[in-house]
């Protein structure tokens, strides 16, 4: 059975990452968010001042990838080399994503589109707050609008909280049918992954039989979203049909 995580609780429903305060806060940047091409959504994440994160960050990393994807996978915050050149995953745990991706036939900027929870670097690389996740849940509300991927896998807690709000933990999510149903899709659902984030997959090496069961499941969702929608099955068909 799917469970549309977005509508499983009243929180959930209503406040996800707690976006209802900034929500209240600001409606008219939410509003002027919720309009933007790529280019102003580019330029306004770039000299974002919402919250505490812009202050030490170098600059701040919108995504990266082909922004017609199938595929959108969301982590949870620039580390001190994406900070630095200005892309997500692309230290030690973005190698490992490299991996997974290719275990499953994908390839960065081919089908697939990169971002994070929050677009600036939390110090010392630790975990986004709540109220710092709300500040950029709009943004990446909007890159969701733009992309309209076919699925969503969300890598670690922080991603799971941000896009399905504070539902449970990442062990009890894990496997289960979840769906996207945010206000930007217009009644529009995409079906979600959760699974585990690199980083804490290089610390804890015997749960990457478990993220290969999700990226797995992932890849079985994505074929019968295809086939339910009549297009190719797979990346290559993909190609052979010019998309």
């Amino acid at each position: 059975m799917t469970v549309p995580v977005a509508a499983a609780t009243p929180e959930a429903r209503t406040d996800p990452a707690g976006s209802r305060a900034f929500a209240g806060a600001v409606p008219e940047r939410l509003q002027g968010i919720a309009s933007m091409a790529w280019p102003e959504l580019r330029q306004s994440v770039a000299t974002c001042r919402t919250c505490c994160l812009c202050e030490e960050r170098r600059q701040a990393v919108l995504g990266v990838g082909d922004v017609n994807a199938d595929w959108l996978f969301i982590g949870e915050g620039p580390g001190a080399e994406e900070d630095a050149r200005g892309e997500p995953f692309v230290g030690v745990a973005g190698k490992l994503l490299d991996a997974m991706l290719a275990a499953i036939d994908l390839q960065r900027g081919h089908d697939v589109y990169i971002a994070n929870a929050v677009k600036c670097r939390p110090p010392a690389n630790r975990t986004p707050e709540p109220a710092e996740i709300a500040a950029c849940l709009p943004y990446l509300r909007r890159q969701i609008a733009l992309i309209q991927p076919r699925l969503i896998v969300l890598l670690g807690r922080a991603a799971a909280h941000a896009v399905l709000g504070d539902v449970g933990s990442l062990a009890s999510l894990r496997g289960r049918s979840l769906e996207y149903t945010g206000p930007e899709l217009d009644g529009r659902t995409i079906p979600v992954v959760v699974t585990y984030h690199p980083a804490y997959l290089l610390r804890t090496l015997p749960d990457k039989a478990k993220a290969w069961e999700d990226l797995c499941r992932a890849r079985a969702l994505m074929r019968s979203a295809k086939a339910a929608a009549g297009g190719p099955p797979s990346p290559q068909a993909d190609e052979r049909a010019g998309r």
